[in-house]
């Protein structure tokens, strides 16, 4: 019994060994064909990015800026002389246009003062007319009768003299009498001589004087006059300009006084929107370019146009102070708002444009894109931006119109990565829902 059972035993492990031999040499190929393949390079795997072509479209270059609004004119009207307010024609918020009474001041006094250098004036200006017409002719008329008496005085006496020197001669004259005509004839020629000095002098000196005289009294009279008139004019407070009455601090009976604010006036037909902007950006506008103006509470943009770019820069700020005009026809448009306004500095039609996402700025300041080869890799290009305006970027060198840019994924991308372009998603990131079967959700309780 024994042995036929250690038989079997033997049999039974000689057909164990032998079913172990194919199993061991199936391992060994195993391992050995792993250890074959450990061998070759692995396959890179390719990096899922977001992509967009380069398109050929217009760009602006657009410039932004907070701004605050002020009124196309204002004026603070001051008084030039200190009195009380008589009456007030206006009131806050009232219209006014240029030229228009607003207000008079107490005047009695300037009315008096006004009246009696009229009197004055118009008393020299009659003294002129009477000099003029009638007194330095008169004189003129005079000093020439003079002249002519002296004149004929003259030559009767040149006549005696030559009859009484002929009788001298003849013997039947003593000299004494010959004596006493030239004495007489010096006489008369002396005479002469002073009448024609003076009407010399009155048609050369004299009536250039007088009327000197007359027009200087008439020239003061009429200056105090004017000044009269003036002080009297400056009790009434006229508009400079057309607007509203933004502020009217006093009422009637108090004091005004001179050089304080009495009344304030506003045009704001057009409104302009000051703000500071960066040198840099500020280089780029210049007057006359259009734009928009974000108003809070107002749904439509305003449109409006550059009016002024300082040539000089706030020395507080360092940057430039630009003002954007935009009409007001309803008034709507309220001074010291803080508004919003972009301006369109420049516009390039047909330019490469990108969106900015793909832009790849260095630490340098050089820029480059991961444009997508049509080997399947993404390739570093050195590209040249110019105009960026919000999503969108301008290429002036560096791609050509139906290239394809990295948009999303391109940071830390190296260049001849092997990638994979990946589907935009339509806007929310959601795909929408089908309409078909689908059934809108109720409000409330459902049906049971």
């Amino acid at each position: 019994m024994n042995e036929p059972t250690a038989s079997r035993r033997w049999i039974g492990g000689a057909n164990r060994r032998k079913r172990a031999i194919p199993i061991s040499l199936s391992v060994a190929a195993f391992l050995f064909t792993g250890a074959c393949s450990s061998d070759k390079p692995a396959e890179q795997p390719a990096v899922t990015v977001q992509a967009a072509p380069v398109e050929k479209t217009a760009i602006e270059h657009v410039v932004e800026a907070q701004a605050i609004l002020f009124p196309l004119q204002q004026a603070a009207i001051v008084p030039k002389i200190s009195a009380p307010v008589q009456k007030f024609l206006v009131k806050r918020g009232s219209a006014v246009r240029e030229g228009q009474l607003l207000a008079v001041l107490e005047n009695r006094d300037l009315s008096a003062a006004a009246q009696d250098t009229e009197g004055a004036y118009k008393q020299a200006e009659a003294t002129y007319e009477t000099t003029t017409a009638a007194n330095l002719p008169e004189e003129i008329q005079k000093a020439e009768a003079d002249a002519q008496q002296a004149q004929q005085a003259l030559d009767a006496q040149e006549k005696v003299f030559e009859s009484r020197q002929q009788l001298f001669e003849q013997g039947a004259l003593p000299r004494k009498e010959l004596d006493q005509s030239r004495v007489d004839i010096t006489q008369a020629r002396n005479q002469y001589a002073i009448a024609k000095k003076h009407l010399d002098a009155l048609l050369a000196i004299g009536k250039q004087q007088e009327l000197k005289a007359a027009a200087g009294n008439l020239q003061s009279a009429k200056g105090k006059y004017l000044g009269a008139q003036a002080q009297l004019s400056y009790s009434e407070i006229r508009s400079p300009i057309s607007g509203f009455i933004t502020d009217r601090p006093l009422y009637p009976g108090e004091m005004a006084a001179a050089g304080a604010p009495l009344l304030t006036v506003m045009d704001i037909s057009s409104v302009i929107a000051k703000a500071h902007i960066p040198q840099d950006e500020a280089a780029a506008l210049k007057v006359g370019d259009k734009g928009i103006m974000t108003v809070p509470g107002m749904d439509q943009p305003v449109q409006g146009k550059v009016t002024v770019v300082s040539p000089a820069l706030d020395p507080n700020s360092t940057t430039i102070e630009v003002w954007f005009e935009a009409k007001n026809p309803k008034h709507e448009l309220k001074p010291g708002t803080s508004v919003h306004i972009s301006l369109t500095a420049q516009t390039v039609k047909d330019a490469l444009v990108v969106p900015a996402t793909s832009i790849l700025t260095a630490p340098d300041g050089s820029t480059t894109v991961m444009r997508v080869g049509s080997d399947g890799l993404a390739h570093q290009q050195a590209v040249k931006v110019g105009i960026r305006n919000g999503d969108d970027a301008q290429i002036i060198e560096g791609i050509k119109e139906g290239d394809k840019v990295v948009t999303n994924g391109a940071y830390g991308l190296p260049d001849k990565t092997k990638i994979k372009i990946e589907a935009l998603e339509p806007p929310g990131g959601e795909s929408k829902p089908s309409v078909k079967g689908s059934k809108a959700p109720s409000g409330g309780s459902g049906e049971k």
